[in-house]
């Protein structure tokens, strides 16, 4: 279910980490909100790729046959918690019985099947998969966000699903139209 417009949940929203972020974990990322609600959120860092693991080989641990096709599929840290947990945010264009919309376009599988179709060639159009997950316990995204860590942006599907990993932080800022020089880690209260 989507959320409320107006609700002042966050799911299917980017964040941004400030320039300041302290934790190496965050710092220059893009998050996709899968879910936000008044226990939590949980999203997906989508702009870094786990080294010196690829596609085929997690494949081989499910004893899935590779094509050749998997071979530039590469493997993102999703987040620090459950890094052993695989996550297919995706186009909607593929659904599954355990399937999530998170937003217009936008759908998240966590199950083999997954990645069965796509090693099949019948997966979704667009894809990211993801070991790992951003989460947050209720209310600390939003004082994370209200302490000025993050940047909120709509989600742009070109920039979620585009390969080019090391742009992706830039150019989400970019879609604000900031200049990530200008940027401050000073956060403003009234």
């Amino acid at each position: 279910m989507l959320p409320q417009k107006n609700s002042g949940y966050l799911a299917g929203q980017m964040l941004i980490a400030m320039p300041q972020m302290a934790d190496p974990r965050f710092a220059r990322t893009v998050v996709y909100l899968c879910a936000h609600t008044a226990e939590g959120a949980m999203g997906l860092v989508v702009n870094r790729a786990i080294d010196g693991l690829s596609f085929p080989q997690l494949l081989e641990q499910f004893e899935i046959p590779v094509s050749s096709d998997c071979d530039s599929i590469p493997v993102h840290f999703g987040g620090p918690v459950e890094s052993g947990r695989g996550f297919v945010l995706h186009s909607d264009d593929y659904q599954h019985d355990n399937t999530l919309r998170v937003a217009e376009g936008v759908a998240l599988t966590a199950t083999v099947d997954v990645l069965r179709a796509i090693a099949g060639g019948t997966g979704p159009r667009q894809m990211l998969l993801a070991l790992g997950y951003a989460g947050w316990g209720s209310g600390q995204l939003d004082s994370e966000i209200r302490d000025n860590a993050w940047l909120i942006a709509p989600a742009d599907l070109d920039l979620l699903f585009s390969g080019n990993l090391e742009r992706k932080y830039e150019q989400a800022i970019q879609k604000l139209g900031i200049d990530v020089g200008l940027l401050s880690g000073e956060a403003g209260h009234a």
